[in-house]
């Protein structure tokens, strides 16, 4: 067992062993303290103008979408606004742009900030960075087509190719648009079908219910009928039919009479055409076609395929003998063509024991 004075010594070198350390993390802690000091407060510094910044922008977008959707609800009110502007079309539109503002606003906004706290913490963000690069790349292939169609929804909401409301012709599905969405566009067919049409399977879009649209009427009357009276009813039609509500909104231009489109021996063609609003082309030559119809039954004008003029209804009384044929010359037996078509008597047989003459 070793003496007190053999321990004491030990004791003393433990003490001072430990006194050092205290006097290196203390000093240690004494130059550094300011490095820390000043990295936290950037660190802080930095978070802090990211969260405002981004609660800034988050809000002046919220605010910007709320007033395009104000704007859109009164201009509705007006003569022209379900015309103009569609509510439902502008919110959906606002909406989908406000989304992605936001989400790359806010991406850009603590991407750059996290980034800034890693280069204060003196991390090396070359590797990071290049890894990054590659798993965005690897991402990106194996998702290619979520890509494609989220691009094509962002380029088309942007654009303003077509809105809730519209009729388009997607080529792969047709309808009526009723949601536009970032990857999905959905439709409604004519006979009520829904179809889900991806954004990047559309190549071509064709928009019905933008600008204008044309009524065309072809009407097929007799070859003789004369034309100028045909123009003249054409037009009185026309002009009735634009006076009239809602014909009066519905017409953006006068009902033309373009002439003959086409000319056959047993018929011909006149083409008649409009300009309407979009959308309203079917109901417009439905409606021209049924008063057409009314006018031209009223003047006296053959229309092919309809009921035949009186002239023509009453044919001349059928001829009694038509339906007895010929005399034939065979129904008299004394007739030499009756005799001629006789068959040849044979001779009777003869007798038993009766020899015939040799």
């Amino acid at each position: 067992m070793p003496s007190p004075a053999t321990l004491l010594p030990q004791a003393a070198s433990t003490t001072d062993d430990a006194a050092e350390s205290v006097t290196n993390a203390a000093s240690f802690v004494e130059e550094n303290w300011a490095t820390w000091l000043s990295i936290g407060l950037r660190i802080l510094l930095i978070i802090v103008i990211a969260v405002a910044l981004r609660s800034v922008v988050r809000k002046a977008l919220t605010k910007l979408i709320s007033r395009m959707n104000t704007s859109a609800e009164a201009v509705e009110g007006t003569a022209l606004g379900g015309l103009l502007v569609n509510a439902e079309r502008r919110r959906q539109r606002s909406e989908a742009i406000g989304s992605v503002l936001r989400s790359v606003s806010s991406f850009l906004i603590l991407g750059t900030a996290a980034l800034m706290v890693l280069a204060a913490l003196k991390i090396d963000l070359g590797p990071l960075l290049a890894s990054a690069g590659v798993a965005g790349v690897a991402i990106g292939f194996g998702a290619r087509n979520l890509v494609t169609d989220f691009l094509s929804g962002v380029f088309m909401i942007m654009e303003d190719q077509y809105g809730v409301g519209d009729k388009i012709d997607a080529g792969v599905a047709s309808g009526e648009v009723i949601e536009v969405g970032l990857r999905v566009t959905k439709l409604r067919g004519d006979n009520g079908e829904i179809w889900y049409v991806r954004n990047g399977e559309i190549k071509r879009i064709g928009n019905l219910s933008q600008g204008w649209a044309t009524a065309g009427v072809a009407v097929q009357v007799k070859p003789t009928e004369n034309l100028a009276h045909i123009r003249e009813v054409v037009q009185g039609v026309a002009d009735t039919l634009a006076k009239e509500t809602p014909w009066d909104e519905r017409l953006w231009g006068p009902v033309e009479v373009l002439g003959l489109d086409e000319v056959l021996l047993a018929s011909m063609t006149v083409k008649v055409s409009a300009k309407t609003m979009p959308g309203q082309q079917f109901a417009v030559e439905r409606e021209l076609r049924w008063r057409i119809k009314d006018a031209f039954d009223a003047a006296g004008i053959r229309i092919i395929g309809g009921a035949p003029a009186p002239d023509e209804d009453e044919a001349a009384p059928a001829d009694p003998a038509a339906a007895v044929a010929a005399p034939s010359a065979l129904a008299n037996p004394a007739s030499p063509q009756s005799l001629a078509t006789a068959p040849i008597p044979t001779a009777p047989a003869p007798a038993p024991g009766v020899r015939l003459p040799k």
